[in-house]
C-alpha cells in the first residue's frame, strides 16, 4: 500500500538523505525505518536479524536495504558505514532487557557500550557524516525513585546491569561530544553534531520481546492465557511508541541543519498525569480486549527493578516546541487494537496508525509538521 506520509515533515530534513539506522530489526527500530522510508530516506539498516517470532519488521516488508551483523563486530560495521556514506546516524541497536542484563551482564555491557563506542568510532572515520542520534533510556540515571522527573543534567547511573549500561553510553556520549564534535569547533576542526535520547517506557503494536508488560499480556491473550502480573504497584511513564520517534526525528532535523545548541541530552516522555502502574494499565488495557485475563504474582527473590521512575521533558518542549500528540488512554487503546487486529484478523495497523499520528499532530500544529 502506497504512503501518505508526507515527505516534507521535519523540515524535509529526510527526502533523499542517506540514514544509517543500527537495531532496524527491533520494536522501535521497525518503526523508525518505516517512517523514514515513507519521507523517502535511503535507509541502510545494521542490525541482527530479528529474534522473535513474529517479527514487526519481516511483517512491514520494507525493503530496506540490510546488513545483518552484530555492532560488537568492528570490521564490519566499519565497511557498512565506510561502504555507504551516511549523513546522519540514529544509533538504537543494544541489548534492551532489565532482567535479560542480569543473567547476560557481559553481553549487555559489551552491546550497549562497546558496540556505541564502535558506532561513535566508525562515523568518525567517514567525512559524510554531519548528525550522529545515539538512543538510550531513562533508566540511564541514577534512580532515586522521587516523586518528580529526572532531568538531562542528573547524574547517570543504574541499578541493574541493563540500566547501568545505558548511563555509561550517555558517559562514552558526551565524552565524544567534548573530546571529538566538541561544538565550539563545529565548522571549524569537525563538521558533526552529536545528540542523545532518553525515552520512557513505550508501547505499540509489533512488540514481541520478553519481559515487557504490555507484549506479555498480548502474548498471553492471543493463546487464551492468564497473564502474571510481578509488580503492579510499580509507576512508568508509558506512551506510543511513535512519541519519541518524533522526538529523536526532531533532533536530527536540527543537528542536520547546523542548530549546534541541540548537540546535547534530551528526554522524550509523557506528562505526569499519563505515569501509571503496572495494575492500573493492565485495567486500562482490559477495556479495549475483554478476552484479557490477568493474575498477580508476588514472586520472591526476583531481581531488582525500580517501583517508579518519571522524567521532566521541559526542556524538549521549551526548546524544540515538542509534545505528546496521544495521551496513554489513546496510546493503549491502539496499542490493544493493534495487537487484537493482528491475532484475529491477521491485519497490520502500523502504517494507518502512523499516518492518524501525523494527521493528529497537524492538527495539533505541532512544529514537526509544519513546512
Amino acid at each position: 500500500m502506497e504512503s501518505l506520509v508526507d515527505k516534507k515533515l521535519f523540515g524535509s530534513s529526510y527526502e533523499g538523505r542517506r540514514v544509517f539506522l543500527t537495531g532496524h530489526t527491533g520494536f522501535k527500530g521497525s518503526w523508525l525505518a518505516m517512517w523514514l522510508k515513507a519521507m523517502g530516506a535511503d535507509v541502510l539498516g545494521y542490525s541482527l536479524s530479528p529474534n522473535t517470532s513474529p517479527s514487526h519488521y519481516e511483517l512491514l516488508r520494507l525493503g530496506v536495504a540490510s546488513v545483518y551483523a552484530d555492532i560488537r563486530n568492528r570490521d564490519l560495521l566499519n565497511k557498512a558505514i565506510t561502504d555507504f556514506r551516511p549523513e546522519i546516524v540514529f544509533h538504537l541497536a543494544a541489548q534492551p532487557l532489565v532482567r535479560y542484563s542480569y543473567d547476560n551482564p557481559v553481553e549487555t555491557y559489551e552491546t550497549n557500550v562497546i558496540g556505541t563506542l564502535n558506532v561513535f568510532e566508525a562515523s568518525r572515520r567517514v567525512d559524510s557524516v554531519r548528525a550522529i542520534v545515539n538512543i538510550t533510556s531513562d533508566k540511564c540515571y541514577e534512580n532515586r525513585e522521587w516523586v518528580w522527573g529526572y532531568r538531562e543534567n542528573d547524574p547517570m547511573g543504574g541499578y541493574d546491569p541493563y540500566s547501568a549500561s545505558k548511563g555509561c553510553s550517555e558517559i562514552l556520549t558526551a565524552s565524544y561530544r567534548h573530546s571529538y564534535y566538541n561544538i565550539n569547533d563545529y565548522g571549524k576542526k569537525h563538521h558533526v553534531l552529536l545528540a542523545s535520547c532518553r525515552a520512557g517506557n513505550v508501547i505499540g503494536g509489533g512488540d514481541w520481546a520478553k519481559d515487557r508488560l504490555v507484549t506479555d499480556i498480548m502474548i498471553s491473550v492471543s493463546k487464551g492465557a492468564k497473564v502474571k502480573i510481578r509488580n503492579p504497584y510499580a509507576t512508568r511513564p508509558w506512551q506510543h511508541v511513535l512519541e519519541p520517534l518524533s522526538g529523536y526525528l526532531n533532533i536530527g532535523q536540527m543537528l542536520m541543519e547546523g542548530k549546534k545548541e541541540f548537540a546535547d541530552g534530551w528526554n522524550f516522555g509523557p506528562s505526569d498525569e499519563d505515569s501509571l502502574s503496572v495494575e492500573s494499565v493492565v485495567k486500562n488495557i482490559k477495556k479495549h480486549w475483554d478476552k484479557i485475563d490477568y493474575e498477580i504474582d508476588r514472586v520472591e527473590n526476583q531481581p531488582h527493578e525500580a517501583k517508579l521512575l518519571k522524567l521532566d521533558c521541559a526542556k524538549a518542549r521549551m526548546f524544540l516546541n515538542w509534545k505528546n500528540v496521544w495521551n496513554s488512554e489513546e496510546a493503549f487503546k491502539r496499542t490493544v487494537v493493534w495487537y487484537k487486529k493482528f491475532y484475529e484478523e491477521q491485519q497490520l495497523l502500523t502504517q494507518s496508525d502512523l499516518e492518524q499520528y501525523i494527521h493528529d499532530a497537524s492538527k495539533q500544529n505541532i512544529n514537526w509538521t509544519l513546512s
